[in-house]
């Protein structure tokens, strides 16, 4: 696809000539997006798409442009290229990641972790415990299947001490957060990876540099507000959660002879948790450190993320599955229903690609581009900011970050920026994509309803915790950006 952007005549570019003609495009095409997403109630994929289409076609894109054509032709379809470009990528390793996720959560190893920790740190810091649970198992898992696993031990931790469950609701909280929105398999840095092109061993790891200090700052605020805020466990919510639990992990051994209900080793865990990340770390900065060879193409070959994810599952799938007895049916069943959840995900993501493309063939990128570097902003401060705005306006984090990243690529493409800069702006995406999460944001009620928070305790909890992860993790990688 020839993504430099062409003369056009026709559009609304035609009626306001020029970069102003663009920037109004753009800035309609994000006003008509909020509304059809906030007002309109229109799914996100639905709007993303309606969006790119008339924002191509206003900025004076043909019809054969945007959609190809039926005969055969050199003629390229934009939506096309749009869409598979990012999910050649980030489809399988969402996938790879999704069943990953399921086989550690249908296994018991999240108790295991969580009982491990809890023992070690006793129940003065159980609070800890809960944290380090969630920045852990919340690595393979999304955001609201790892509140559904652990909330039980939450109920049980806070049931115990008698203390408010906001002491370890809030840190468990705080590590998935950080985990979903900063790091790998995780939907929004992978499909920003795809978008910026960065390697995904430099995404790990700026990732982690961001989020730790943010996941700290935000357990601090974590003990200092549920010192201050008494909220009971929700007896009839935790029978409740408990009861689907084990409906779900029975689903997912039906029609098999049950498994011997061994307990999970935690250092299995870690180490089907930590063998991806490790694989790589090690094939990203093999291709810096060392020389063309049989060693280096071998660790550029399991460290690519396919490949690591693939060994990691399959990892899972004989320590976890077959060891303890469960059969190949059984593994089956659970894998599949796994990915269940995500097309949704995939789509949005897709969508994005799609608002991508149409801005760089349209012209409207470069057009930004020139504007925020008039501006005289660093580009990290103003990806944070935009993304924060396209997060508070809509609430969802995944639709903020695929809008934020086709908007700002551009103006990284015009630089000369390191990989280590670009994760950096990624983890700045990330980042604003989690500020201030509220009543249009779907895991403000979940948090809500599974730990039986009011709704104006809520915003002053969560809320203000997500705040305290975003505007950590934008210090931090604002910090960080200014030595690379």
């Amino acid at each position: 696809m020839n993504t430099e952007p062409v003369p056009h005549t026709g559009g609304l570019i035609a009626l306001i000539p020029g970069t102003a003609g663009l920037l109004t495009v753009a800035v309609l095409g994000i006003v008509l997006l909020l509304f059809l997403i906030i007002k309109a109630r229109l799914q996100p994929f639905v709007a993303l798409l309606a969006v790119s289409i008339a924002v191509a076609l206003a900025a004076g894109l043909s019809v054969t442009e945007l959609f190809g054509t039926v005969q055969r032709s050199t003629a390229t379809s934009l939506i096309e290229t749009g869409m598979g470009g990012i999910l050649g990528h980030v489809a399988i390793i969402i996938g790879l990641g999704t069943m990953l996720g399921a086989i550690l959560e249908i296994s018991g190893g999240a108790e295991a972790l969580a009982g491990r920790l809890l023992g070690a740190f006793g129940e003065r810091r159980a609070p800890l415990a809960m944290g380090l649970t969630g920045l852990v198992f919340g690595i393979p898992v999304f955001f609201d299947v790892g509140i559904f696993v652990l909330a039980p031990l939450v109920y049980a931790a806070a049931k115990r001490s008698g203390k408010s469950i906001l002491l370890y609701c809030l840190p468990l909280l705080a590590g998935l957060s950080m985990t979903h929105a900063f790091l790998p398999p995780h939907p929004g840095p992978v499909a920003a990876a795809a978008v910026f092109r960065v390697d995904l061993g430099w995404v790990v790891l700026m990732g982690v540099v961001c989020g730790l200090p943010a996941v700290l700052a935000a357990w601090a605020f974590s003990a200092w507000i549920g010192r201050r805020i008494f909220v009971p466990v929700p007896q009839d919510m935790a029978d409740a959660v408990e009861e689907a639990r084990q409906a779900v992990r029975g689903e997912g051994r039906e029609g098999d002879d049950a498994p011997r209900q061994e307990p999970v080793s935690v250092g299995v865990v870690l180490a089907i948790i930590g063998t991806p990340l490790v694989l790589i770390l090690l094939a990203t900065f093999s291709s810096v450190t060392m020389d063309e060879g049989t060693a280096r193409s071998l660790l550029t070959f399991f460290g690519h993320p396919f490949v690591a994810l693939t060994l990691a599952l399959f990892l899972a799938y004989w320590l976890l599955g077959i060891r303890r007895g469960w059969s190949r049916r059984s593994l089956e069943a659970v894998s599949t229903a796994s990915l269940k959840p995500i097309g949704n995900i995939l789509l949005v993501v897709g969508a994005g690609g799609v608002f991508g493309a149409v801005l760089k063939a349209s012209g409207i990128a470069d057009a930004l581009a020139k504007a925020f570097g008039d501006a005289g902003l660093p580009v990290i401060l103003l990806a944070w900011l935009l993304s924060v705005a396209l997060r508070v306006a809509q609430g969802s984090a995944t639709v903020a970050i695929v809008t934020t990243a086709g908007i700002v690529q551009p103006v990284l493409a015009s630089g000369h920026f390191s990989q280590a800069h670009l994760a950096l702006v990624i983890c700045a995406i990330s980042a604003g994509s989690i500020f201030a999460s509220h009543v249009n944001d779907g895991g403000f009620w979940m948090v809500a309803k599974y730990f039986g928070i009011s709704e104006r305790d809520t915003l002053r909890t969560w809320t203000v915790l997500e705040s305290v992860l975003s505007v950590a993790g934008f210090a931090v990688a604002g910090a960080v950006s200014l030595a690379v």
